[in-house]
């Protein structure tokens, strides 16, 4: 991955390589892949963008009425899965949607992210760079094939085998990424028992949003391979640290990382501040996208190492944003309440919208909370400034609705389809009796 490819090139190592199938993989506006699978006697069609595809059928894409959506393959992201049949492989390309009149689709989540880049460009920034620590967590598969909530090992942070069961498949994981074009940084177990991570090299936003997605392909499909179930819902466990995906975010002009400031605060940049500002001011109101479902919540309350407090240090693990130690060229935001459900595409285009904001009308943070926030009552929390993350989705949704610069980032189209289905999320939640209630109340009264 990150290699520049052409059709002859493509077409050169399909057959050296004996693929068969092809997959159009592109990401629905919940995060979800999806993909048309194709035969090799189709692949000239889909690389000259003639494949078409049912969008009515996709959450968040079209109505019944204007189905037919195209696909367009980005030739970079060709790459061939490692774990096929040796008898016939599967390659993939991720694609970006198109109406049938060659038009962007403004409903298309990656689309979404490079028009936003493009608003970066105006700015004249060259590149966003992330790296990300996606978490997931390990669970037994039933006789029948179905996840228990069985935990394959007991093991805590760095922990070894035998303590850690999810080693081999970790590891296996690992050597599919690799053999993948990944770069893989570290792996290690997490504090919670089955919980673990895997990091790779950061890299532009598009395509470190790509590499999320087919992380979480690889992920559940070895985990599958070892009788096991690979989940990155926020909170599958009560009483443990959920599962986060902190997002490590610079700009660069160039080669420059426009972050990095030798002579400043903290070796900052001005435009490091401000960016740093605008997550600050919009972070109540980006926690619907970059923490998208009614589990996301549980996740964010005090006790597990997730923030819920909107504040910023240096060295303070507690509040939302962390500014690590790296500078020169790793100098960099980190933004800690995102949890690995978000949409990448959306996740990434409204904290870019965010940091932007704060730049172009040069916001400056308040001063940086270097105190356990969890140790600090609501009084002084207010004193310093310090306000909460939302405590449930229907809040999250109600902040996004009132922010201007992202409901722009997002686009009518994704923002006024991802309240309606987020809304009904929440209603079947709300409306549902959970065993929770059964068990304090059916004998009670």
């Amino acid at each position: 991955m990150g290699e520049r490819f052409t059709k002859e090139s493509i077409k050169k190592q399909i057959k050296e390589e004996n693929v068969k199938f092809i997959r159009l993989q592109f990401t629905d506006m919940l995060g979800t892949i999806k993909n048309v699978e194709i035969p090799l006697s189709q692949l000239d069609k889909a690389l000259d963008n003639k494949m078409m595809f049912d969008g009515s059928s996709i959450e968040g894409f079209v109505r019944i009425e204007e189905s037919d959506m195209r696909l367009h393959p980005d030739l970079d992201t060709f790459v061939v899965f490692p774990w096929t049949s040796e008898k016939g492989k599967v390659a993939r390309f991720i694609c970006d949607i198109y109406n049938p009149d060659g038009t962007p689709f403004s409903g298309c989540p990656r689309y979404n992210l490079k028009r936003n880049l493009k608003k970066m460009e105006e700015l004249g920034f060259t590149a966003f760079n992330i790296g990300t620590e996606p978490e997931f967590f390990l669970f037994k598969l039933d006789e029948n094939g179905d996840p228990t909530l069985e935990l394959n090992d007991h093991g805590g942070y760095f922990d070894l085998a035998p303590t850690d069961l999810g080693e081999n498949c970790r590891r296996d994981i690992v050597l599919e990424l690799e053999e993948m074009g990944f770069e893989i940084e570290a792996s290690h177990h997490e504090v919670a028992p089955g919980q673990h991570e895997i990091d790779f090299k950061y890299s532009d936003a598009i395509k470190h949003a790509d590499d999320i997605q087919t992380f979480k392909l690889v992920v559940k499909t070895i985990a599958r391979k070892h009788n096991l179930h690979a989940t990155f819902m926020p909170k599958p466990l009560f009483g443990v640290n959920g599962s986060g995906m902190h997002v490590n975010m610079s700009l660069f002009s160039g080669k420059e990382n426009s972050f990095f400031d030798k002579n400043g605060d903290m070796e900052l940049s001005g435009t490091a501040f401000h960016f740093l500002a605008g997550i600050l001011e919009h972070a109540t109101n980006f926690t619907a996208i970059t923490n998208p479902t009614v589990n996301s919540y549980k996740r964010l309350v005090p006790g597990y190492e997730a923030p819920c407090y909107v504040a910023w240090s240096g060295s303070n693990r507690s509040p939302l944003i962390r500014i690590p130690t790296s500078r020169g060229l790793s100098t960099r935001i980190e933004v800690r309440s995102v949890d690995p459900s978000a949409n990448p595409y959306m996740a990434l285009s409204v904290l870019l919208a965010a940091g932007l904001n704060g730049i172009k009308n040069e916001m400056e943070p308040p001063v940086s909370i270097d105190r356990n926030i969890y140790v600090m009552d609501k009084a002084e929390r207010e004193a310093n400034g310090i306000k909460d993350l939302p405590a449930t989705l229907m809040d999250a949704l109600s902040e996004l609705k009132k922010d201007d610069v992202l409901v722009e980032a997002l686009g009518e189209h994704l923002f006024e389809h991802f309240i309606e289905a987020k809304e009904i999320e929440w209603d079947m939640f709300r409306t549902t009796v959970h065993p929770w209630e059964r068990e304090q109340y059916l004998t009670n009264y």
